[in-house]
């Protein structure tokens, strides 16, 4: 027989040095069942060699290597096991609807209270023209007269309030270049530019009283008022998209709470804006003349009271906004305020003083009631369980509508 070469003389020696320093080595441990002897049953004969005898000590640190890699093969077999026979399944937790990434789902309306305030200020000059129109109809010049200047004074406000939205005034001559009847910025833009001037020149037409009666005044004068008379008709006319197409521009959006309320923020808006102009009237008018304001005040306050009933009920989790925090306080206070506000004008029909309180009550209801729907709306675009929740069920529903299995149904996009 050949004697051994160099190398194999080596790793003879190799070998031996480990089997003496075997027993001084610590040992891993061996996860492996054993048998009524106490020795090592194999793992599915992995190796022919392995059977947990004093052989498999002879291959010095090879024998803890391969049990243990045994072992992990028995656990995954058996965690595998576990799942597929029914046993405890691991779950991923639930999620938390705090952020994504630092962020949230939405991008939040980059709008400020002075678009809350654009709502009220529009809702007033929508309600004012009524109010002008019904006294200018009904032969009472003071209800006539206080409608027409409140709505100018209403729309100047907007205006103001807009441009400083958008920034530069430009911008509000731009969007007149295109008339998109799908869009409602659009579409309010040329509502606000044929509004205006009628809203304008009949207030203006207030003043013919005023002039002298001869040469080139005198002559205005007399024009005035019959111009004034069809002006204050126009804005009329007008008044009703200009009180109910901002609640339709808040609905268009993608914020939660806006884009489900689409059947009733209009509504809220148009019983706003009624219950603003109908104060007016009260605080205005003396008794005598307040009959057409009363009556605004009653039908608006409907409108309004039925519209945040709904809002507050029937949006479910999207409710929520409107009832929590600043704007559900603002909301609340709304509603007495415009309860309190009906109650005085119908009770006290005969008092001035009475009527007065009651506008006062009407119009500070009107901003609450603006304000606490545009806070409502800008929370729930920060907290995303507001688009999360609400996605997840309508994907649930037409999963089942559809009769999908689980497996099938769309996941989320979020």
């Amino acid at each position: 027989m050949t004697p051994p070469g160099p190398v194999g003389d080596r790793f003879r020696r190799f070998r031996e040095r480990l089997a003496a320093e075997g027993g001084d080595r610590p040992r891993v441990s061996d996860d492996r069942p054993r048998t009524a002897s106490g020795a090592a049953a194999t793992s599915g004969g992995d190796h022919p060699d392995d059977t947990g005898t004093a052989a498999s000590s002879s291959r010095g640190d090879l024998t803890p290597r391969r049990s243990t890699e045994a072992g992990g093969r028995q656990g995954r077999q058996g965690r595998r096991g576990r799942r597929r026979g029914g046993g405890e399944e691991l779950r991923v937790p639930e999620a938390e609807f705090t952020s994504y990434y630092g962020r949230p789902v939405l991008k939040g309306p980059v709008w400020k209270w002075d678009i809350a305030a654009y709502l009220f200020t529009g809702g007033l000059a929508a309600g004012s023209s009524l109010l002008a129109a019904g006294g200018q109809l009904t032969g009472r010049p003071a209800l006539r007269r206080a409608g027409r200047v409140t709505a100018l004074a209403a729309v100047s406000a907007s205006a103001v309030f807009l441009v400083k939205d958008l920034g530069r005034p430009a911008r509000f001559h731009h969007m007149l270049r295109v008339a998109k009847p799908t869009s409602p910025m659009s579409m309010g833009t040329w509502i606000l530019t044929a509004y205006g001037p009628a809203a304008g020149l009949a207030a203006i037409a207030e003043a013919a009283g005023v002039l002298p009666r001869h040469g080139l005044l005198g002559l205005a004068g007399r024009a005035l008022p019959p111009i004034g008379h069809a002006a204050g008709l126009l804005a009329a006319g007008t008044a009703p998209a200009l009180a109910t197409y901002t609640g339709v521009l808040l609905a268009d959006t993608a914020v939660p709470s806006w884009h489900e309320a689409y059947p009733e923020l209009p509504v809220i808006f148009a019983g706003s804006a009624l219950a603003s102009g109908a104060g007016v009237g009260l605080l205005a008018a003396p008794p005598a003349q307040a009959g057409p304001a009363r009556r605004m005040a009653v039908a608006g306050a409907a409108l309004e009271l039925y519209g945040a009933h709904r809002v507050e009920t029937r949006l479910g989790l999207l409710s929520e906004p409107y009832r929590l925090g600043r704007p559900g306080r603002l909301l609340r206070a709304g509603r007495l305020l415009t309860v309190g506000g009906v109650t005085g004008a119908l009770l006290g029909r005969r008092s001035r003083v009475v009527g007065a309180l009651s506008g006062t009550a009407l119009l500070a209801a009107s901003v609450l009631t603006r304000f606490g729907i545009f806070y409502g709306g800008v929370a729930s675009a920060r907290d995303p369980q507001y688009t999360v929740v609400p996605q997840r069920e309508r994907v649930e529903a037409r999963r089942n509508g559809m009769d999908l299995p689980a497996d099938r149904a769309v996941p989320p996009a979020v």
